[in-house]
């Protein structure tokens, strides 16, 4: 069946983080449609507002070949479907699949002969031959590779990330033939300037996808181990990894929270899968359960601290600086923050968040945190940086400090503070 830009209409199920700035982008040169379930969400966006700020108001006003929808019929026109919906994980740290499964049924009931879905959801791979494609069949009565085809091309888009846009990122392709893979291949090619990479298998492109993210997990979780060797030790991180940072080959990771949508959860997708097969991984979830523990690590120093300087943790004023899981960026998805908030709670603390990204109804609605938009100076016994958000580093220390009492106590997890500007640093 022969493949043609011409004629292609392309439909990206779910406006995220990753499918709004893909629709953005293929309707520069295609129609799209962009269709999303929260019917608020696309009241918003058919306004011209993007509250993820991953597009701003000017980029979705300057294109007019895309058009939003809530109702699944608006994307029967479509011929070339992409899927971004989350992947995230449920109990037990098994994958949630459950969005995928809905959006699946949702483009099986449109497909027409000859159509192509793209998955770009991480996934573990097979998922999308052997969870998804059973979905289209069962909705659209057609099958795989004779009535339509199915294709895989990872995400990496970076909540926040203004260098490092969607056309500057290279791109992972693959196809469920070789002719679709080819096709799938010059759809992405026509809008990615960074060029793309076409793997010979849908599940290797899953594959490399799932890895990324388990790498830089396994290698955080490294250096948070030797962060808390090194304080054991009494000696400072970051100058020890500034010092093995002189030679050529060694990695630039630093210590830290690993929260959001993709580090702090791919992982699991891929032991899920092993797991299956009958083999146990151990390095993978032995990182998992160091980084996933950092906040009680976090606390348990900041509240030795405390007790070393005389503030009792009971009753005691701390502000947390930061909610989002990353800096620059309103995403609170999987945000290790709460972790650290919810443990200085067990101790007694009475602790207040501000993080001027974040929309506070969200800060509200996921985990019953209400913002402090405007802390007092002068007013907290602790001081926590836990997200190096813009507006945090351009106070510098003196501003910062100036948030707590006098002999307050102020703990930088982030390295934002030069060193001896904080009591401590992770």
């Amino acid at each position: 069946m022969p493949f043609n830009l011409t004629d292609i209409k392309i439909g990206v199920v779910g406006l995220g983080y990753v499918g709004l700035p893909l629709a953005v982008e293929f309707s520069r040169k295609y129609p799209t449609v962009g269709f999303d379930i929260n019917a608020e969400r696309i009241a918003e966006l058919a306004a011209g507002t993007d509250l993820t700020l991953e597009v701003s108001d000017e980029e979705l006003a300057s294109v007019d070949r895309l058009s939003f929808a809530s109702d699944a019929n608006d994307l029967a026109d479509c011929n070339f479907y992409i899927v971004t919906v989350p992947t995230p994980i449920g109990d037990g740290n098994r994958p949630l699949l459950t969005p995928l499964k809905s959006a699946s049924r949702t483009v099986g009931k449109v497909l027409s002969q000859n159509d192509i879905v793209v998955y770009e959801s991480t996934v573990y791979p097979g998922a999308t031959e052997e969870f998804c494609v059973p979905f289209l069949e069962q909705e659209s009565g057609l099958r795989m590779n004779q009535g339509f085809f199915v294709g895989y091309s990872p995400e990496r888009i970076n909540p926040g990330d203004k260098k490092h846009r969607l056309p500057s990122i290279m791109k992972v392709t693959s196809g469920s033939t070789q002719e679709v893979a080819d096709y799938v291949d010059t759809v992405y090619a026509s809008i990615i300037t960074a060029g793309t990479h076409k793997a010979s298998s849908i599940k290797v492109a899953e594959a490399a996808k799932v890895i990324e993210n388990t790498q830089r997990d396994v290698n955080i979780a490294l250096v948070n181990e030797l962060a808390m060797i090194f304080e054991r030790v009494g000696i400072d991180t970051e100058e020890v990894l500034e010092a093995a940072g002189t030679k050529w080959n060694f990695l630039p990771f630093r210590p830290g929270l690993v929260g959001g949508h993709c580090i702090g959860i791919d992982p699991y997708y891929l032991t899920y899968k092993a797991q299956q097969l009958g083999y146990n991984p151990e390095m993978i979830l032995a990182g998992r359960r160091i980084n996933d523990n950092m906040s009680i690590y976090i606390v348990s120093r900041i509240v030795k601290l405390m007790l070393e300087k005389s503030i009792h943790p009971k009753n005691a004023k701390v502000l947390v600086l930061g909610l989002a899981f990353k800096e620059n960026c309103p995403d609170v998805r999987n945000t290790k923050v709460v972790d650290i908030v919810n443990e200085l709670q067990v101790f007694g603390a009475d602790c207040d968040v501000c993080d001027p990204w974040v929309d506070a109804d969200d800060a509200l609605r996921e985990y019953g945190i209400s913002l402090v938009l405007d802390p007092e100076p002068g007013s907290y016994d602790v001081v926590v940086l836990a997200v190096a958000h813009d507006q945090f580093v351009e106070k510098g220390a003196d501003g910062l400090r100036a948030l707590g009492k006098e002999g307050c106590l102020m703990y930088d997890i982030k390295y934002v503070l030069p060193a001896g500007a904080s009591d401590d640093r992770l």
